[in-house]
């Protein structure tokens, strides 16, 4: 039987549940790569989205427009998910995000319900719409106990702690290795600014690379 490629695609969207420690991504790659051995899938890369709400379009997210390049590129025509609220809790941006990848050739898989967005009858339609509100409601709900739980938090306090800023000093070497180079008369890449980083010392939070998304915000 012929192997067929894919790429696997991972979403988180609090960074609270950002980092080596935490169990979100662990557990979406188990998920997939299950799914992947038991229907004769190789999973040819994977691309993971961290700290982006499942509200924002599927074409803003920096690792998602990765992968589309990569898929393009080369004509891989499989993305899997964990499961339909990985790729967006909001119902428009399920559907729109979906029929996007329709149009480019590409499948989508929730490895938890693997023909959900394609099986064509009424009734599937009508499903497909109703999980997508439910997750889009939960999502809507939650927002507003965690508002009012900072809402309390900062009463009592004066403050609610958010994610933290980058240090002063890391911002500045960002900006000092960005400059034009005087010998080459070119910038660097964000991502080569985050190796340039990194082999300086200076990491995320999580002990990983600075993201070139949180490079280009030190920068700006």
């Amino acid at each position: 039987m012929v192997t067929r490629l894919a790429v696997a695609y991972f979403r988180t969207s609090s960074a609270a549940n950002v980092g080596a420690d935490k169990d979100s991504e662990k557990r979406q790659r188990s998920a997939v790569q299950s799914y992947a051995k038991s229907a004769r899938i190789q999973i040819v890369g994977e691309y993971y989205d961290a700290a982006v709400s499942g509200a924002d379009p599927v074409d803003t997210r920096p690792n998602f427009i990765l992968m589309l390049e990569r898929c393009k590129e080369e004509r891989i025509s499989i993305v899997l998910v964990e499961n339909a609220s990985r790729f967006a809790r909001d119902l428009v941006v399920q559907l729109t995000g979906h029929a996007m990848l329709q149009r480019q050739g590409i499948e989508l898989i929730p490895v938890d319900a693997p023909t959900s967005f394609t099986d064509p009858t009424p009734t599937a339609e009508m499903v497909r719409q109703m999980l997508g509100a439910v997750s889009q409601f939960e999502k809507t709900s939650l927002v507003r106990k965690l508002r009012h739980a900072r809402d309390r938090i900062r009463t009592k306090n004066g403050r609610c702690e958010g994610r933290k800023p980058v240090p002063p000093n890391v911002v500045a070497e960002a900006r000092r290795i960005a400059r034009v180079s005087p010998k080459t008369h070119k910038r660097r890449s964000l991502r080569e600014i985050a190796t340039e980083l990194a082999a300086l010392g200076f990491c995320a939070p999580s002990g990983r690379v600075y993201h070139p998304y949180s490079v280009k915000r030190m920068l700006g």
